[in-house]
């Protein structure tokens, strides 16, 4: 049955169908066959319960929070600020690049966010001054999926709902990971500018490093505000992304004057339809997340895997190698929402820390948001870049091995991702 069921649903997604109708069509079609239509009662009683938890409030506030710090002039000034700290390296706005998608991700938790905003901005900035398309593309999406690693992340408070690991906890294990990529793509990119002999800027300007920060100072802040607050106890996670979206709509309408009353009618449209979007995934995954434990399916999944080897290393690979194949096919969310119910209880039988595989499922979706044929930020980038997928994917190559280093790291070395969050619980 475990076979029927899971079979039928990656053969709609394989014909195209969109994967919440997949989710909801699967979990349908089952009970129409099996011919328990008692049970399609509970669909609306199932699909709404899956999206009222209180954590999943966050999602809507930090993507409306994200759109207004790109429409509000806040993301111009951090790539400013950016580009005077570490624009002297080699490779110059690559560098920048990655350090402002650093600071950026602790605002807004998406990587689609800093693909589309950000990026906008970098971009232009890299052709202004000269660089080559392929390399200001490609560092442009790679470092867009530093966002959801490093705190506050949306693909980590999906994962607490579906969990109920603290998202605090899941925050605080994406800190070293996150600065670990930051620190992978830096390193890339010195690499690649050596190599093609990139342009850098001849030296520190010191003055525009303090004009700079003082510019962007309250937009830096914001990051500052979110994590106290979450780890100072006060605030939660939730009411996190309420507090990030006030003060960006504070910044952007009443500091910065960027955004005009008449602006917001689109920046919450554009809100209410990702969230929907999002929501809606969610929700059908709900009923089918039923279906699955009315089977019994995750529990012959763990019973299946651990026979097939009793090395947690070789399980762990292999859940590994299935969450990367159907990164390359659908986006983050979905791949979050229907294998964390299946392989979670598989990960703790083999002793694998929940908030550590956290940490392995969220950076297996951000590289398979970079590769084809599905990649939501391998498009967005390269719409906006007006470049084809083919040729941006092979300029992400030396980025995509960064990012795989520090997945493998995390997987390895425990410590990585749980250090900081057995430290602060500790204490």
């Amino acid at each position: 049955m475990t076979f029927y069921i899971l079979g039928v649903l990656f053969l709609l997604i394989t014909l195209g169908m969109p994967v919440a109708m997949a989710l909801g069509l699967t979990a349908v079609g089952f009970y129409v066959l099996q011919d328990d239509l008692s049970i399609l009662a509970m669909l609306p009683q199932r699909m709404f319960s899956a999206t009222t938890g209180f954590t999943l409030l966050a999602i809507p506030f930090f993507i409306l929070a994200g759109n207004l710090m790109n429409t509000g002039g806040i993301t111009r000034r951090i790539f400013r600020f950016a580009d005077a700290c570490v624009g002297h390296i080699r490779g110059g706005l690559g560098q920048v690049n990655v350090l402002a998608s650093l600071f950026f991700s602790g605002m807004s938790g998406a990587a689609v966010a800093d693909a589309a905003g950000l990026g906008q901005v970098e971009l232009k900035a890299m052709r202004d001054r000269g660089y080559d398309p392929d390399f200001s593309a490609a560092i442009t999406a790679a470092s867009s999926t530093i966002g959801p690693v490093f705190p506050p992340s949306i693909p980590f408070v999906l994962y607490s709902s579906i969990t109920g690991v603290s998202v605090t906890k899941l925050f605080l294990a994406g800190v070293v990971p996150g600065l670990l990529m930051a620190v992978a793509l830096m390193t890339a990119v010195y690499i690649v500018a050596l190599l093609h002999r990139m342009p850098r800027n001849d030296h520190i300007d010191w003055r525009e490093i303090w004009r700079s920060g003082l510019d962007s100072a309250l937009s830096l802040f914001t990051p500052v505000i979110i994590i106290a607050g979450i780890f100072g106890g006060f605030f939660t996670p939730t009411e996190a992304g309420v507090v990030a979206t006030a003060y960006a709509l504070v910044l952007s309408m009443l500091v910065y004057r960027e955004v005009k009353p008449r602006d917001l009618p689109g920046i919450l449209w554009d809100s209410l339809v990702h969230t929907i979007r999002v929501m809606f995934v969610i929700a059908t995954a709900g009923f089918f997340g039923w279906l699955l434990i009315h089977q019994r399916i995750p529990h012959q999944l763990v019973i299946t895997m651990t026979g097939f080897s009793d090395n947690p290393a070789v399980i762990m690979a292999i859940i590994v190698v299935i969450l990367l194949i159907l990164g390359m096919f659908l986006e983050g969310i979905a791949v979050i929402v229907l294998t964390v119910p299946l392989f979670l209880p598989v990960v703790t039988q083999i002793g694998v820390d929940p908030v550590q595989f956290g940490v392995i499922m969220i950076m297996c979706s951000m590289v398979g948001l970079l590769t084809p044929p599905v990649g939501m930020v391998l498009f967005a980038v390269a719409s906006i870049a007006d470049m084809s997928v083919g040729r941006l994917s092979r300029a992400l190559l030396p980025y995509l091995a960064g990012i795989t280093l520090v997945l493998l790291m995390v997987i390895i070395f425990p410590w990585v991702s749980v250090w900081l969050p057995d430290l602060v619980t500790a204490q």
